[in-house]
């Protein structure tokens, strides 16, 4: 049983940057980056390997970078250039596979309990 807890979340105005962090209690294979937007579907913001293999959604893209430290079990959100439309809870989650490192919600099963970020325009 993996835990993860996410940290860093808070109130920006749009252009802004913020940083969240996830604290893992071990080591997984895959952790990842959700997101759920007010009366949304979660949805994936992207993933790293512990091998470094990252992967972005389209709507951040070029905008958020993700990073970890495998020593410390970190997993890592930089977000720069924040639009309105990025306000959601954002998620920290795991998967031990490598199959299983996705942008679908059902492939990880471990998961944070959440921290909000809210970009004014």
């Amino acid at each position: 049983q993996v835990q993860l807890v996410e940290s860093g979340g808070g109130s920006v105005q749009a252009g802004g940057s913020l940083r969240l962090s996830c604290a893992a209690s071990g080591s997984t294979y895959c952790m990842a980056w959700f997101r759920q937007a007010p009366g949304k579907e979660r949805e994936g913001v992207g993933y790293m390997t512990t091998g470094g293999t990252i992967f972005y959604a389209n709507s951040v893209k070029g905008r958020f970078t993700i990073s970890r430290d495998n020593i410390k079990n970190f997993l890592y959100l930089q977000m720069d250039s924040l639009k309105p439309e990025d306000t959601a809870v954002y998620y920290c989650a795991a998967a031990a596979a490598p199959k299983l490192c996705t942008l679908r919600e059902y492939d990880h099963n471990y998961w944070g309990q959440g921290t909000q970020v809210t970009v004014s325009s």
